[in-house]
């Protein structure tokens, strides 16, 4: 195995995770060498973004080693083996500092993995460090008062999105080559799609969702970024199958999800919508979309505009998010109300002041949404929309509460094309499509039909490739060398515990953007 230098680490950071295991399997690069060069990819650029919070690296060298003996003694191996993986900070990791980005939550040291990052670590994947949220996951922008915030890799002083806001930056400035995320309103496809990676929201049950209280409820998911379309199927596979602690899950082949089906865009009917008849959307936004869909629209057999009726799913998406969030928040809230953060605080009491009524009318409409939804899906095979509204805002404003001068209901409603399509269940995944009129990642959100996962990963990774050669669609990459430190600049804040437990020696500080 070779000898890491700068040149090659760079190299090896910016390299796909499908690539780079086919490499350690093949004793072309050795996990070690991989591991070192990821660590000094984030100690160079994470100071500027503040994507990775917590880090346990001492640990991870050592299983770094453990996986370099594993190839050498020809042993078998991992999907993910030996590949450096970022945790999202609302999954619990065994004796790495886990905070929720909330205060509470500030000295908090879990004994075990979630199962989620449990079958991470069983397909060979090595924690390197937990990735920035919101508090509690609550809103579209990756900042809180244990850490701080997370700033865009094209534009620090920007907003990255959330919930899965770290994890975004940390895969589009190649600090790691795995992340994990989860969906709600729109928390892995909203921050992939301002970062330029991608994101995938699958259906309900595919990958288990063990953390959430409300088991039946299927507005939120667990689900896989990546780079490329591929990479996110890699960390698929490895996290998809049943689990008893998801009532929603079944029996299912985890390696289906492995490589994307071949699947010929020409071939495909495709139906496009600039706001699904019920979203704000910038008009700038909407140009750019229009742009894009005239650059790739003679791709596909059809590609016509389409009239949607989504009833009352705003309310709808205000009720069952409420509820989620009472039940997951209701012990800090009768602990300390104050402890919690404005956006956190103001979800739990709008669902402590709903009804039985509500939740009924709710969960009945839902299901109307989707009934009235499939029809669509009768003459097209995909549905296209932008993915967020607005091109990233700086992160010291909390969330768009204006949208082309309209006044939004609450600070999450301007993530409404994402919620829309998380009503309806379906799977969508965003796909990096050049830059918008800011000159900032756009984000392409691919919806597909009910429970048609592998056609929706085979389609997007079919536009990939097709949009490579485009410069107005394909994947944009920052320019790391031009990062500088967010302007206004929040003071470090360094709040790990001294020791985080027998994993590490207490390398889990970070300074915020």
């Amino acid at each position: 195995m070779r000898t890491a230098n700068d040149s090659a680490g760079n190299e090896l950071v910016e390299t796909s995770a499908v690539e780079l295991r086919r490499l350690i399997g093949s004793k072309a690069i050795s996990p070690v060498e991989l591991l070192e060069a990821c660590i000094a990819r984030i100690e160079a650029v994470n100071p500027y973004v503040n994507a990775v919070t917590a880090t346990c690296f001492e640990r991870a060298r050592a299983e770094a080693q453990a996986a370099e003996d594993a190839v050498m003694g020809g042993r078998p191996l991992g999907l993910l083996h030996g590949l450096p993986l970022g945790v999202k900070d609302l999954e619990p990791t065994e004796g790495l500092l886990t905070t929720w980005g909330s205060a509470i939550y500030r000295d908090h040291v879990p004994t075990q993995d979630i199962e989620l990052v449990a079958r991470l670590r069983k397909a060979g994947a090595i924690v390197a460090g937990k990735t920035n949220v919101p508090e509690m996951g609550a809103g579209a922008n990756s900042r809180n008062d244990v850490w701080g915030a997370t700033g865009n890799p094209f534009n620090p002083d920007l907003n990255a999105g959330g919930s899965s806001g770290g994890s975004a930056a940390a895969l589009a400035c190649d600090m790691l080559p795995v992340c994990t995320g989860s969906d709600t309103g729109g928390s892995l496809r909203i921050p992939a799609a301002k970062c330029g990676v991608v994101g995938f929201r699958p259906s309900p049950g595919i990958v288990p969702s063990v953390r959430k209280l409300l088991g039946w409820t299927p507005i939120s998911v667990v689900g896989p970024m990546g780079r490329t379309v591929e990479d996110a199927c890699l960390q698929l596979a490895a996290s998809a199958g049943m689990h008893a602690g998801d009532p929603l899950s079944y029996p299912l082949d985890p390696l289906s999800f492995l490589k994307p089906p071949e699947v010929d865009l020409s071939r495909l009917r495709v139906a496009w919508t600039e706001d699904f008849g019920v979203c704000a959307v910038d008009d700038r936004i909407r140009d750019t979309f229009r742009r894009k869909i005239g650059a790739m629209r003679h791709l596909f057999r059809s590609c016509d505009p389409v009239q949607l009726d989504l009833g009352e799913a705003h309310r709808c998406f205000d009720v069952l998010r409420a509820e989620a969030f009472v039940a997951g928040m209701h012990a800090a809230y009768q602990r300390d109300p104050d402890s919690l953060g404005p956006n956190s605080r103001a979800n739990y009491e709008m669902g402590a002041q709903m009804s039985l009524l509500d939740s009924a009318w709710a969960q009945a409409e839902q299901t109307r949404l989707i009934k009235r939804f499939q029809s669509t899906f009768a003459d097209y095979d995909l549905i296209l929309s932008p993915t967020t509204p607005v091109s990233p805002f700086p992160w010291t404003q909390l969330y768009a509460d204006t949208i082309n001068g309209e006044q939004q209901a609450n600070y999450y409603r301007w993530l409404a094309l994402t919620y829309v399509v998380t009503l309806i269940t379906h799977p969508a995944l965003t796909l990096p499509c050049g830059l918008d009129h800011a000159q900032m990642p756009f984000g392409l959100q691919i919806v597909g039909g009910f429970r048609a996962d592998h056609q929706v990963l085979g389609a997007a990774h079919a536009m990939e490739k097709a949009f490579a050669a485009d410069p107005e669609l394909r994947r944009p990459r920052p320019d790391l060398s031009a990062l500088h430190a967010a302007v206004p600049a929040l003071k470090s804040i360094v709040t790990a515990p001294p020791v985080l437990g027998a994993a590490d020696s207490g390398a889990a500080t970070t300074s915020a953007v």
